[in-house]
């Protein structure tokens, strides 16, 4: 049998995986599901079909006008919101989308703002909504800073195959092609999870928002809600379900002028008159602020919604401990829970793989682009997957009431620490303590915690 040299086979072996792993990464494939995947990531049985609607918040104050001591401007501030639906099964066939591209693609701008991609999901863009099985349960997912709709579309396409109606938000100002002042950012983000959440409960009751959303009259079960955000969409959520900012955060330097912060102040009348009982349940991944003075423990004593957070232990720009762990703490009256990638940093578990285009260094760039999204210890299929088990589980037990789904959330507390015990056919034993949804030896370097209200 003719064998090639050591060296030569080795290099062989490097191009035939380098080639391997290039054709699977221009793919650019939001909807992987590893087979060491956790139980609950797999896709849900619905069709997905996607809509874009383009919102206007009409008087908002224009925070990149404002001038300390003077009056602040106001704007009818737009948002652009991605729209994941149930849907009828597809056809054999689907054509193209109006733009050109294929059943399944998206077109996104990325990190590098002068570079698009298309990336590919599961979706049939304006698929016919499955209506006889609706109103479904509403999940508004808020990207970071910057960020786009589409940086959570793994879990938003996921969700949506298992019977949610996801809406993601593009946040002016926040995104990737219009990046501005923080002050807005500060502002906003609470401010327009809260309008989306009116407007579509309008497009359910057949307010034509515009001709995308007409489509969706009673998709859409907004008194059933949950937030999710990452980054700054989770400073977001967790002011908006009761973290009512300190009296200290609206008088730093980086807050916007005048004061204008305090109208989400903990305790003042304003923001308690804003919280909104549709929203029955929140995920907040890696949420910042705590570092920056946002928060105190008065302050988050006013969430009552149940809430998940989601960290890396070694977290520098929201911070961990101090920082995300601060949070789930001191929420001393929700259900709260914190699962925690160990030594993942601030990507953990929420932004959609890195699109290979992103790779390559760029002069008008300090790092490649694809820094971004990336964790340098975790593969990002591998938390995208972990994050779709258990937001699957904590929205089943909370915001459909499916008590099926506490066993995956009663867990011991180190996933090292559970016990695989089972009989040789694979049925378990009393003492196996393993965590549940997830294969032999795949729950490596997670941990969970569930916290009580105080009574």
């Amino acid at each position: 049998m003719f064998k090639l040299p050591l060296r030569a086979s080795l290099r062989l072996g490097l191009a035939w995986f380098a080639l391997c792993g290039s054709a699977q990464a221009t793919d650019n494939r939001i909807d992987a599901v590893r087979p060491d995947a956790p139980e609950l990531a797999a896709y849900g049985p619905s069709p997905i079909g996607v809509r874009t609607l383009q919102l206007v918040h009409r008087g908002q104050m224009d925070i990149l006008k404002a001038k300390a001591g003077e009056p602040i401007p106001v704007y009818d501030r737009p948002l652009t919101v991605e729209v994941w639906y149930p849907s009828l099964p597809h056809p054999a066939q689907p054509a193209r989308s109006a733009d050109g591209l294929e059943p399944g693609q998206y077109r996104t701008v990325t990190r590098d703002p002068r570079l698009t991609v298309v990336i590919r999901g599961k979706a049939l863009r304006d698929a016919s909504p499955a209506t006889q099985a609706g109103p479904y349960p509403l999940v508004i997912i808020s990207h970071g800073y910057p960020g786009n709709r589409y940086l959570l579309s793994p879990l938003a396409e996921n969700l949506a195959s298992k019977g949610y109606v996801v809406a993601s938000i593009d946040h002016t100002d926040s995104t990737y092609s219009d990046q501005a002042a923080f002050a807005s950012t500060l502002l906003n983000r609470p401010l327009d999870q809260l309008f989306v959440l009116n407007e579509m409960e309008r497009l359910n009751a057949g307010v034509a928002l515009d001709a995308a959303g007409g489509a969706l009259k009673g998709m859409v079960n907004a008194g059933t809600t949950a937030l999710i955000g990452y980054s700054m969409g989770g400073y977001g959520v967790v002011n908006s379900v009761g973290g009512g900012f300190s009296a200290a955060s609206t008088r730093l330097p980086i807050a916007p002028p005048n004061g204008v912060l305090a109208r989400r102040q903990a305790g003042t009348p304003e923001y308690l008159a804003s919280l909104d009982p549709r929203i029955k349940a929140a995920i907040a991944i890696a949420p910042w602020g705590w570092n920056g003075g946002f928060w105190d423990a008065a302050g988050l004593a006013g969430i009552r919604t149940p809430i998940l957070y989601i960290a890396g232990s070694v977290d520098d720009v929201s911070g961990y401990a101090p920082g995300v762990r601060n949070l789930f703490e001191a929420s001393v009256n929700a259900p709260r829970y914190l699962l925690t990638f160990e030594n993942a940093n601030h990507n953990a578990g929420a932004p959609m793989p890195a699109p290979a285009e992103t790779w390559a260094r760029v002069p008008h760039m300090p790092t490649p682009a694809a820094m971004h999204y990336m964790d340098p210890v975790w593969d990002s299929v591998r938390m995208n997957n972990i994050t779709q088990h258990f937001a699957t589980a904590f929205l089943g037990r909370h915001l459909r009431n499916d008590a099926a789904m506490e066993a995956y959330l009663k867990l011991v507390e180190y996933a090292r620490d559970g016990k695989w015990s089972a009989e040789s056919n694979g049925v378990l034993k009393p003492d196996h303590t393993f965590w549940k949804g997830f294969q032999r030896r795949q729950a490596a370097g997670l941990r969970f915690e569930f916290r009580a209200p105080a009574p």
